[in-house]
């Protein structure tokens, strides 16, 4: 009975934090799109030293190894298409001789 509760709250805190991130992004002003996709850029950067370390454990279980190699890839992709769509929102404020 532990294991649902802890689960539960798990999943309940998950679905928390997705609809209040929701939230924040839709009402973000245009104007700070570029400085919130930095910060997600940073957070992405979190979560690949995190699932570095998990994945590397030497107790992780297949499970673990599977799931952190999922999380370093996306989170990778999101990091990387992030850095590049950052980059190309920069290049339009550019002056043309520069």
């Amino acid at each position: 009975m532990h294991q649902a509760s802890a689960t539960t709250d798990l999943l309940f805190v998950f679905m928390l934090a997705a609809f209040l991130g929701f939230q924040l992004i839709k009402r973000v002003s245009p104007l700070l799109h570029s400085p919130l996709m930095s910060l997600t850029n940073a957070i992405a950067a979190v979560v690949i030293v995190g699932a570095i370390t998990i994945t590397g454990a030497a107790d992780a279980t297949p499970l673990a190894k599977t799931l952190g190699f999922i999380a370093v890839t996306a989170a990778t992709i999101n990091a990387v298409s992030g850095l590049l769509i950052t980059d190309r929102m920069l290049k339009m404020f550019r002056r043309k001789g520069e």
